[in-house]
């Protein structure tokens, strides 16, 4: 049973711990059949679905913001993938590589180097929806702000504390201005 009450609670997994083969080329071929943005120097931002449907949002856009967001912080975005799921995905997913038995909005697989920034984001629609609703702001807005979550993470900017909690929220919401 999901838990009630908002649940922003990201994770940052280390680029050290294994991926499993297997999932990354089902995906990859899925992201080559799903791609709205390429770039042919690797450095990409892939928007794909996994049992959901796509959010109505402005991705070229989302992507340009996404690039200025990361140049502020001294980052290039290399290759940067966010699979846009269910709750019961990403549920599958902390439980398999975080060993963590609840459901989040937000799961971030960090890749990046010194000044590149490239993971697999996983975001759960049915999280970000309820989440909207409980703050009351539009799905899109709150879409957004997950989006650049995922990001300030590969940034390096934690949040398991009530400090880096608070200095992530004002990252998120000076994002957000620019967009």
């Amino acid at each position: 049973m999901k838990p009630s009450g908002l649940n922003r609670t990201p994770y940052r997994l280390a680029s050290s711990l294994p991926i499993s083969i297997s999932y990354k080329i089902a995906h990859r071929n899925a992201q080559h059949r799903n791609t709205q943005h390429r770039n042919t120097q690797h450095r990409m931002i892939q928007f794909i679905c996994n049992n959901v449907p796509m959010p109505a949002f402005d991705r070229a856009r989302a992507g340009r913001w996404i690039r200025s967001v990361a140049a502020g912080y001294g980052f290039t975005v290399g290759e940067v993938t966010y699979i846009f799921c269910d709750d019961e995905k990403i549920l599958a997913v902390n439980r398999e590589f975080l060993q963590h038995d609840y459901y989040t909005d937000v799961i971030t697989f960090d890749y990046s180097t010194l000044d590149r920034l490239s993971g697999d984001i996983f975001i759960s629609l049915d999280t970000v929806r309820s989440n909207a609703g409980q703050v009351g702001v539009p799905f899109e807005q709150e879409l957004h702000r997950i989006l650049i979550h995922g990001i300030l993470h590969l940034t390096g900017q934690g949040d398991k504390t009530p400090e880096t909690k608070a200095q992530m929220t004002a990252k998120e919401d000076a994002a957000l201005a620019i967009l």
